[in-house]
């Protein structure tokens, strides 16, 4: 399975491949997460907040290719992906491992992924190096095996997408 998460409408770029889920997260309803570890505690593997996030989170656990579409806002996500990223906490056990030296916490059935980035608008390369390091960072906690990320312009967005989709398409 192939995802693709943007938190804006990707507009004309057209999907035709059948295993290519499209979450537009701007047209969700996803809550900050609170904190409570219930996904961990109370409902193991399901958020206890009811929105829009809980039939996303397991399409993140589930794909093997990812294309993360995100405006950088300080050096970080915009804060509808970050919000979303935050929520998919689910798809983690509250149990902890070493992984290559450092301790991180045990997947639940989460698969290996290939994962592009595509960071969008007015970046400064102070923002793109702190962009840089949190996703270099971040990429043992959400499984990404490869990941890449593309800065382009917002009016480049789509291009992109479109050359990301091709490449899945090989």
């Amino acid at each position: 399975m192939k995802l693709i998460m943007s938190d804006r409408s990707i507009g004309n770029v057209r999907l035709t491949a059948s295993d290519v889920i499209y979450v537009d997260l701007s047209s969700k309803k996803i809550a900050n997460c609170v904190g409570c570890f219930g996904c961990w505690t109370k409902t193991p593997g399901k958020c206890v907040i009811r929105d829009d996030a809980t039939e996303i989170y397991p399409y993140i656990a589930k794909s093997n290719k990812v294309l993360y579409v995100s405006r950088i806002k300080y050096g970080g996500y915009d804060s509808i992906m970050k919000t979303m990223l935050e929520r998919s906490i689910p798809v983690q056990q509250a149990f902890i491992r070493i992984y290559n030296g450092e301790t991180h916490h045990v997947q639940r059935d989460v698969q290996l992924k290939d994962a592009t980035i595509i960071a969008y608008g007015d970046i400064s390369d102070e923002e793109k190096d702190i962009f840089k390091d949190m996703v270099a960072r971040n990429a043992n906690n959400v499984n990404f095996e490869n990941y890449r990320i593309v800065f382009v312009s917002e009016d480049m967005v789509e291009q992109k997408i479109k050359e990301v989709l091709e490449e899945w398409g090989r």
